[in-house]
């Protein structure tokens, strides 16, 4: 079945050189380049955008009708935008730490919350226990929120289980999910999110690398490895040794650094090779730089300080007039309890200061050329022939609008791989 849109209003391609290559500085705003004026339309076949052309010419050549090969939407006008890319979720876990609130109300940090039992430990317990069919229902719904709200590819980490029954659990939830979902999931394994009550530090990392690594190696679900590198939690040496054993079973590395303070986890995930730096708060301009010229992606969570009570300033703006690589992600934790990508665009353009073009690029083109490795050749995050159908038909004739609608969906229709969800 082929799938026709017509009468689009504009459309952000996102298609300006090799799409497997990030965007960055002034090409994130080169409308030009970028996007198509309202009039045109889009062919898909077998899951792949086949034609873009005029409405007109579309039209001469395989009519406005429906028929029995042929599905046809009339836009009227409304923009196109590519699929999201949410290249940073925990998206598996129970238990609710909605009252945690309340605590960091009172004054509490992350650490103090989780040294009352609560923060990561908390969940930990309650995941653990979870049968594997509820954590499946779980994400099950989580995944039909974000589908919902135009989310088309997702990165899902392990990591609160921080045993080896428990993270094989969750990886293969997810793994089943990415089978029984329109949702691309892309798994990364976190046993290194945290320590677990009762083991000592030295011993938990020689846990993971000798008895949770292999494990996870063995299943194979796991395309990613992932280290919480933040002083209290895993050094930058206990975060080379973890990687670079990952590496060893072909695991490649997406950090968390630099979250609370600069650590040098920045420069550490470069070093290292990390396709992804992720939170990157603190970072110094020198790692930043350092990291865009080695290829590893910045990707700020503004959720994540939104909904810790934290001041708002990643320095995107900075990375924009540097010519640094950057992206945005939702972290979907719970703790940041949203799946919603036109709210961390509403952050980002309403707080931060980047353009509504500028952020669609750190959530489409430039997260999804960090999975690269888990499509193979099909890059995701633009609208091309020859590439992906995914793409989403706003509520609006604007293509901004897809950021600026907070507490609102801007999405009127999501198409997965040609598929109209």
């Amino acid at each position: 079945m082929r799938l026709l849109l017509l009468n689009a209003g504009p459309i952000a391609t996102i298609d300006n050189g090799d799409p497997t290559i990030p965007l960055k500085g002034n090409d994130m705003s080169d409308t030009e380049k970028l996007t198509l004026p309202r009039g045109y339309g889009i062919l898909i076949e077998n899951g792949i955008v086949n034609k873009i052309d005029q409405t007109d010419s579309l039209n001469n050549e395989f009519g406005s009708e429906d028929t029995e090969s042929l599905s046809v939407i009339d836009c009227n006008n409304q923009a196109i935008i590519p699929g999201f890319v949410d290249s940073h979720t925990h998206l598996l876990w129970d238990g609710d730490r909605a009252n945690e609130m309340h605590l960091r109300q009172q004054g509490l940090s992350y650490s103090d919350i989780a040294n009352l039992g609560g923060g990561i430990s908390k969940t930990v317990e309650f995941t653990r226990n979870a049968p594997i069919e509820k954590l499946i229902e779980l994400g099950r719904k989580r995944i039909a929120r974000a589908m919902n709200l135009g989310t088309t590819t997702m990165e899902c980490k392990s990591g609160y289980g921080l045993d080896s029954q428990s993270e094989i659990k969750l990886l293969e939830a997810s793994h089943i999910l990415g089978q029984k979902s329109h949702l691309d999931i892309h798994s990364t394994w976190l046993g290194a999110h945290d320590f677990p009550k009762g083991m000592k530090v030295g011993d938990y990392v020689e846990s993971l690398i000798y008895d949770q690594l292999p494990s996870v190696a063995d299943q194979g679900y796991a395309k990613y490895c992932d280290v919480f590198c933040e002083p209290g939690w895993f050094t930058l040496e206990q975060t080379e040794e973890i990687v670079n054993a990952a590496k060893i079973h072909g695991l490649t590395p997406r950090l968390h650094v630099d979250e609370f303070v600069d650590g040098n986890g920045l420069q550490l995930a470069a070093e290292l090779g990390a396709v992804s730096g992720d939170h990157v708060g603190h970072s110094s301009d020198d790692a930043r730089e350092y990291a865009s010229q080695s290829g590893t992606m910045q990707t700020f969570l503004p959720g994540t300080p939104y909904v810790l009570g934290d001041q708002l300033n990643s320095p995107l703006r900075n990375c924009v007039d540097n010519n640094w690589q950057f992206s945005l992600a939702t972290d979907f934790n719970p703790n940041c309890r949203t799946l919603s990508i036109p709210f961390v665009g509403s952050l980002a353009t309403h707080r931060l200061n980047l353009s509504p073009l500028e952020a669609l690029v750190a959530v489409t083109r430039n997260p999804a050329t960090t999975l690269i490795e888990s499509t193979g050749d099909l890059a995701l995050g633009s609208i091309r022939e020859g590439g992906p159908a995914d793409l989403l038909i706003l509520n609006s004739e604007h293509i901004d609008a897809w950021c600026q609608m907070p507490g609102d969906n801007p999405i009127n229709h999501t198409i997965k791989s040609g598929q109209l969800l």
